[in-house]
């Protein structure tokens, strides 16, 4: 759920053409860019993120925003008090739509009220959204490595036949992790996430969860397919959700279902 609450500070380091690809990897303005394959190979060795004291700011704004969002907030410190926070909001008896809605107006509360009109105004226009699609793609992998963990840009194939530096693959992602549930990596991650980026700013997104090894591929500039025709949203609970084995035991069999959250 990728607040992007630096991006006002980021606009100008993204001037001109979107970079050219490469065969492996280059830098790009701090950020380590891989190519498709190696991005999303499950061998790649994986990168503790240790949060510095600006993530731990970032934090402390979103759950803020969320806290006022839920109405509730958990006793726990630091991003275990955040999940609960996030179960709570699960566990209103809300409707999965009511969820990516309040997920959806957190996201909003981030931004200062003009900027998001502006930025769908004056940049996702230019060169069919490529640009916007760029600088969403830095800002996600600069600004929310303390939600999700370690993240890079790499590139993306788009639907008109090319290919941008518009792609943030995240190689295990804490949220999905912590959350140990699919259900609220579906609703209150990725659903709303991929409203608000294409309704709020204008550009489509993506976002391609790995539930095998917790690893997300996010896609800006693609457009996501139709909810009854997302795999993501067809999948069985997680191993580690905690309800998984007495499901399992009550239908006498390994086989999981869709999980009941999604």
């Amino acid at each position: 759920m990728e607040g992007l609450m630096l991006l006002r500070l980021r606009g100008p380091f993204l001037a001109g053409n979107p970079p050219a690809r490469s065969k492996s990897f280059r830098r790009i303005h701090g950020f380590q860019v891989h190519s498709s394959m190696q991005s999303q190979s499950i061998e790649a060795e994986k990168h503790e993120y240790k949060p510095g004291p600006l993530d731990d700011l970032l934090l402390a704004f979103f759950r803020r925003k969320m806290v006022e969002e839920v109405g509730w907030d958990s006793k726990k410190p630091g991003y275990d008090g955040l999940m609960e926070v996030v179960n709570q909001l699960m566990m209103k008896g809300r409707s999965n739509s009511e969820i990516e809605q309040s997920a959806v107006r957190v996201l909003i509360s981030l931004f200062p009220p003009f900027l998001l009109p502006l930025f769908k105004m004056l940049i996702t226009p230019i060169q069919d959204g490529k640009i916007a699609s760029i600088m969403l793609a830095r800002a996600t992998a600069l600004s929310c490595q303390w939600l999700m963990g370690t993240c890079s840009v790499n590139s993306v194939d788009l639907p008109d036949g090319s290919s941008c530096s518009s792609g943030v693959f995240v190689e295990r992602c804490k949220y999905l992790e912590e959350s140990k549930c699919l259900g609220v990596c579906i609703n209150t991650c990725k659903l709303p996430t991929q409203t608000f980026f294409k309704n709020c700013m204008g550009v489509p997104l993506l976002m391609e969860p790995n539930f095998a090894d917790y690893s997300c591929q996010f896609k800006f500039g693609v457009t996501p397919p139709a909810q009854d025709t997302d795999k993501a949203l067809q999948e069985p609970c997680l191993d580690i959700c905690p309800n998984v084995q007495r499901r399992r035991n009550r239908r006498g069999n390994n086989d999981v279902a869709q999980c009941p959250k999604v």
